[in-house]
C-alpha cells in the first residue's frame, strides 16, 4: 500500500492511521511482531517514518516496545478491557441518550454497517464481522457530533478489536451480537432513546463479561 499525503497529516501521521485501520480490520493481530523492513516496504515510507508511527501507536496503547527485541501489537491485560468498557459506556450510552430522533445519514451508515455485518455471517468471515459489528458502535459514538470523540473512539475500537483477535472460536463469540445489534438500531429508528440505553448498557455489560472470559481462558492454556 502507499501512503499520499492528505488532509494536512505528517507522513507518520497517515503510517499511523493505516496501521490503525489494519487492526480495525483483523489483519494485525494482538502479539504480532511489527518488523521494521516490513513495514517500510509495506507502507511505502522510509524507516524514520516508521519508527515515529510506531512511537505514536505505542502512545495510543496499540504496540508495544520489547526491550532488546522489537515492537509487537499489544497484547491487553484485564485491567486495560475493563477500561476500555468505562469508556465505551461513557461515550456509547451518552451519545444514545444526549440526541434527539435519528437523522438520515447516520441511521444509512448503522443499517450499511450492520448489513455487512450480517453478510459477513453468512460467509462465516468472523474476522469481517467484528470490524463491521465495531463500526456500528463508532457509528454509535458519531450521534454526539463531535470529531474529536469520533477520532478518540477510533483507537478504542482498535484496542477492542485486539481483544477480539484472541477469540480461538471466532464464531461463537461474535455470532450473538448480531441480533442485540439490529435490536439496539431498531429502537433507535423508532426514536426508544431511553429502551435503546437500556439495551446498550445490557449488551456493554455482558460483551465485558465475555471479553473478561475470554483473557483468563487464553491465560489459563
Amino acid at each position: 500500500m502507499s501512503i499520499a499525503k492528505e488532509n494536512g497529516l505528517s507522513l507518520a501521521d497517515q503510517v499511523a492511521r493505516e496501521v490503525r485501520e489494519d487492526i480495525i480490520n483483523g489483519r494485525l493481530l494482538s502479539g504480532m511482531p511489527l518488523v521494521e523492513s516490513e513495514l517500510v516496504r509495506g507502507y511505502n515510507a522510509s524507516r524514520n517514518t516508521v519508527r515515529e508511527a510506531l512511537h505514536l501507536l505505542g502512545r495510543e496503547g496499540l504496540t508495544t516496545y520489547i526491550r532488546h527485541k522489537s515492537v509487537i501489537v499489544r497484547q491487553l491485560t484485564v485491567a486495560d478491557v475493563r477500561d476500555l468498557f468505562m469508556v465505551r459506556r461513557t461515550l456509547e450510552s451518552r451519545a444514545i441518550l444526549a440526541g434527539g430522533p435519528l437523522a438520515e445519514r447516520p441511521a444509512q451508515r448503522m443499517a450499511d454497517a450492520i448489513e455487512a455485518a450480517e453478510l459477513a455471517c453468512e460467509r462465516e468471515d468472523w474476522r469481517a464481522f467484528a470490524t463491521h459489528s465495531l463500526r456500528f458502535h463508532q457509528h454509535v459514538v458519531g450521534l454526539l457530533g463531535s470529531p474529536s470523540f469520533d477520532e478518540f473512539f477510533t483507537n478504542i475500537v482498535a484496542q477492542m478489536r485486539l481483544v477480539f483477535s484472541a477469540a480461538l472460536d471466532e464464531a461463537s463469540y461474535q455470532a450473538p451480537w448480531l441480533e442485540r445489534d439490529r435490536h439496539i438500531y431498531q429502537l433507535l429508528v423508532d426514536d426508544h432513546r431511553v429502551e435503546a440505553g437500556d439495551a446498550m448498557d445490557t449488551y456493554l455489560k455482558d460483551s465485558e463479561h465475555q471479553a473478561l472470559a475470554l483473557l483468563a481462558s487464553v491465560a489459563s492454556h
